[in-house]
């Protein structure tokens, strides 16, 4: 029977396929309601008998509906799970003599605001097969998981309650993965969007050193907030509430009622032009410089040698913001004038808006904007955590995912999220059609074996197979080594594909800043 024991108890598990063992919504910490809400996690309370683990455990609070994903209903509180995927035995023993296998902890995206590990892309099946033991997880979310409370009574509240929690799952996989097969001694943390951010902030934190070994990041979103920025959106987030900004009015308010206040506020961001750089895509919520959780941001901590010891895989899509246009996530602009504007709430160069355009002749205003948004938030920061990791005597890879094909609605583009189910092996679910542009074709499945592989590789060896980035290479603006994630029907020689983004040379960003800091 498929039943493994753990500090707190024992869970019993499922086949999700012949070769591959399934254990769903085990608790890595407590409920962190109540007493324990806006604290630190507390270890799980242990359990008699044999607990199931055969269904997802809850979301964190939210009001995010995503396709194949639960929804959560206030009540629900124990949030704070870990779902893993192991080869069945007799398949563990056959891959790796016997041996414990490399560990793979996933974190999810959603802008800190939104998604769970019940996601059906992050089906650990595949994965498994390729012979790692996948651990993913829930963390709190918005104010829950990274809104500020202020400092008030005996016992702080903690910034970046998120993160913290998922230390707590990092250190129960320390403590609990030998039990399903996996290798406590050889972890790698992955993420993608806000999930890749994290990790980027895993990376520079003592609390989480020496929990994993290598990370891999895709489409890492770059602005981390000062103490003020977060202090202020509180305040926003209170009035909206109508609570006061305070611990005991904080604690007060449910936690369904700060989720629909944190709506509200993103609402009026988003219809109102004049509100600076948080109007083009509403996000209230990220991790917080406090000096301690997270001493500093991710590519100043890089810069300095903090993460040398970890190997790092970067990724990000070629057509990152083209997705949250598709969704209406992002404001339309639509004018040069708009396009103008949009330079100077994020304090951009006019040479950069005039180097996009250059670079993009044809193109309408629009795509100039999603081209350089999307460089802004994703592309330029993951080249540069690379960069600066391998320069100070990391080692780091680089990839970039540009996969298309026509659909029967145009051109099926390379946007943000469309590489994860590539990379997690989950091409025929149908709730993933959206995503990847339909049912998958024969180069889409062999894309996939190649990027799975490489994920396999990589966090068994730190070898995803191909070369590291150069020690020496200037940046920004530099050439350095990338495998590029494209099927067979990507047209290649001297020009672009039908449907493909113009290049933008990487140049236009030398002297360029990145929002670190949410302005």
């Amino acid at each position: 029977m498929d039943i493994f024991t753990t500090e707190n108890g024992a869970v019993r598990g499922f086949r999700a396929s012949a070769d591959v063992v399934a254990v769903l919504g085990i608790p890595y910490a407590a409920p962190p309601f109540g007493a324990h809400r806006f604290r630190e996690p507390l270890p799980p309370a242990a359990w008699t008998g044999v607990r199931d683990g055969t269904r997802f455990g809850p979301v964190a609070p939210q009001s995010a509906e995503l396709p194949g994903a639960p929804v959560w209903s206030p009540g629900d509180e124990d949030i704070l799970t870990v779902n893993i995927w192991t080869p069945a035995p007799a398949s563990a023993s056959a891959l790796d003599g016997g041996r414990r296998l490399p560990v793979l902890v996933w974190i999810h995206g959603g802008a800190y605001t939104f998604g769970s590990s019940a996601q059906p892309d992050f089906d650990g099946t595949a994965l498994a097969r390729a012979g790692l033991v996948v651990v993913t997880l829930n963390y709190r979310l918005g104010f829950e998981g990274f809104g500020h409370v202020p400092a008030g009574g005996a016992t702080p509240y903690p910034d970046n309650r998120g993160l913290l929690d998922q230390v707590a799952a990092l250190r129960w996989v320390r403590d609990n993965i030998a039990a399903f097969g996996g290798d406590p001694g050889n972890v790698t943390i992955a993420g993608q969007s806000s999930g890749a951010a994290s990790a980027a902030c895993l990376m520079v934190m003592e609390r989480a050193r020496g929990l994993f070994h290598r990370a891999v990041l895709h489409s890492p979103a770059s602005p981390c907030y000062l103490p003020e920025t977060a202090a202020a959106t509180t305040r926003e987030v209170a009035a909206a509430a109508g609570c006061p900004a305070t611990p005991e009015g904080l604690t007060s308010s449910t936690p369904e009622a700060l989720v629909a206040a944190s709506d509200r506020v993103v609402d009026r961001y988003r219809r109102d032009p004049a509100s600076g750089s948080r109007h083009y895509d509403p996000s209230l919520y990220a991790p917080v410089l406090d000096g301690d959780v997270l001493p500093t941001d991710p590519l100043t901590g890089i810069a300095e040698g903090l993460t040398a010891h970890v190997d790092l895989l970067v990724c990000h899509t070629t057509e990152e913001y083209w997705l949250l246009d598709a969704v209406g996530s992002s404001a339309k602009v639509t004018t040069a004038g708009q396009l103008d504007r949009f330079a100077a709430d994020f304090t951009l160069p006019g040479e950069l808006v005039a180097g996009y355009r250059a670079a993009m002749p044809d193109a309408p205003v629009l795509d100039v904007y999603l081209a350089l948004y999307g460089d802004l938030l994703f592309g330029e920061f993951g080249n540069r955590l690379a960069e600066l990791h391998a320069r100070a005597g990391g080692r780091a890879f680089l990839s970039r995912f540009d996969r298309r094909r026509t659909g029967p609605d145009g051109v099926v583009r390379a946007w943000h999220c469309a590489d994860i189910p590539f990379a997690f092996g989950n091409l025929d679910d149908e709730r993933l059609a959206f995503l990847i542009g339909g049912a998958p074709t024969a180069p889409d499945r062999e894309l996939a074996d190649r990027m799975v592989r490489a994920w396999a590789d990589f966090a068994a060896t730190g070898d995803p197979g191909w070369p590291t980035v150069g020690d020496g290479s200037p940046a920004p603006g530099s050439a350095v080594p990338a495998r590029v994630w494209r099927t067979e029907e990507k047209v290649s020689g001297d020009g672009p594909a039908s449907g493909d983004r113009p290049a933008v040379p990487r140049a236009l960003w030398a002297e360029v800043g990145l929002p670190l800091l949410h302005p």
